[in-house]
């Protein structure tokens, strides 16, 4: 798909969920926390970029496998100390991506910042505890311009770098999916905001949203080149790149394909289904993408770690409700699939 419309519905699998859940309290921050002996933080310490590689403390590549929140405004009861027990020791997810969406509109960070500014900092502490890499996701979405919350998203990761600035397991994502703005404006957006997690947290590794909703631009009839021939003025920083298995095919592959020879890379997002995150599972292109991005070691995290009702959402219906969320019996289709290729490497 190559139009706008095309655009469109590639963001539609991150929109309000039909049956919103009840939110749940903020996971209480936890001081002094101690890692596990074996995690991938303790393997790894402190990530950087090294060329077109995330590469750890030894300056050796790594490929991070992990899951994505849906939105913690409404599914916050599925991230809790025991579903998170299960992503860190029974899925052995090295990540976990925390979304956090900015909209009043989307019921996000602009309508209590406090409290949702608290939500991410007891994330952090949980995933820290558990050995995993914890991905601060800024979930702009619509408006679709980052530059209209530059001012926003400076107070809030000033804070979150501030506070976890000794932390070697922090990764910000500072514009989750830009739409219909240039990427000479999410390039200016990006410049403006990097300080500001830089003059706190000089180590820490930044993503960018490319053009599109994070499509290298294909969404939006355009390609990588835009990102390629003019790239971010900041080091230690990659692009990322999202997808809907059954929906964006080749012309998304291709473009995947090419930027990655070019620029860093990380699949912040992606879906087994539809652009709505919903419907049959294609798991022929799944396999496609992901047998890729293993070959070039570009990490992603899975959408998403909820009971939605959608085919999209890992749990089956009503499990966040409970505490049981390991082995494969409270998972749909996709999760099963999904939980196997981050626990075996070689799927």
């Amino acid at each position: 798909m190559r139009s706008l419309t095309a655009g469109v519905l590639l963001a539609a699998a991150t929109l309000l969920p039909n049956l919103p859940a009840t939110a749940a309290e903020p996971i209480a921050s936890a001081p002094n926390v101690s890692l596990a002996a074996d995690t991938p933080v303790s393997r790894n310490g402190q990530l950087h970029v090294c060329g077109l590689k995330l590469c750890n403390q030894n300056n050796q590549p790594v490929q991070l496998r992990g899951m994505s929140t849906h939105g913690i405004q409404w599914y916050a009861s599925c991230v809790k100390k025991a579903s998170l027990d299960a992503l860190a020791t029974d899925w052995k997810a090295d990540i976990l991506r925390v979304s956090m969406y900015v909209a009043k509109k989307e019921q996000g960070y602009e309508t209590n910042p406090r409290k949702f500014t608290d939500m991410v900092h007891g994330y952090i502490e949980e995933a820290t505890k558990r050995g995993m890499y914890v991905l601060v996701d800024w979930h702009q979405l619509d408006p679709g311009d980052p530059n209209i919350y530059t001012e926003k998203a400076k107070t809030f990761f000033a804070e979150i770098a501030s506070r976890h600035k000794d932390k070697n397991n922090i990764i910000y994502d500072i514009a989750n999916e830009p739409n219909g703005v240039s990427w000479a404006s999410i390039k200016s957006y990006a410049e403006k905001v990097i300080p500001t997690i830089r003059a706190n947290d000089p180590d820490g590794v930044v993503f960018v949203g490319t053009k599109g909703w994070s499509s290298l631009g294909v969404s939006e009839e355009s390609d990588e080149s835009d990102v390629v021939n003019n790239k971010i003025n900041a080091t230690n920083i990659m692009y990322t790149f999202h997808f809907y298995a059954a929906s964006h095919k080749q012309e998304y592959f291709d473009a995947l394909s090419r930027a990655s020879t070019k620029i860093p890379l990380f699949v912040t997002e992606f879906g087994t289904q539809n652009y709505e995150g919903e419907g049959a599972n294609d798991f022929t292109w799944s396999k496609k993408y992901l047998d890729f991005l293993k070959s070039k070691q570009i990490g992603w995290t899975n959408w998403n770690f909820s009971d939605d009702e959608r085919s999209g959402a890992v749990f089956k219906e009503g499990t966040c409700a409970g505490n049981s969320f390991t082995g494969t019996s409270k998972l749909k289709e996709a999760g099963v699939w999904i939980r196997a290729r981050i626990i075996d490497r070689n799927l």
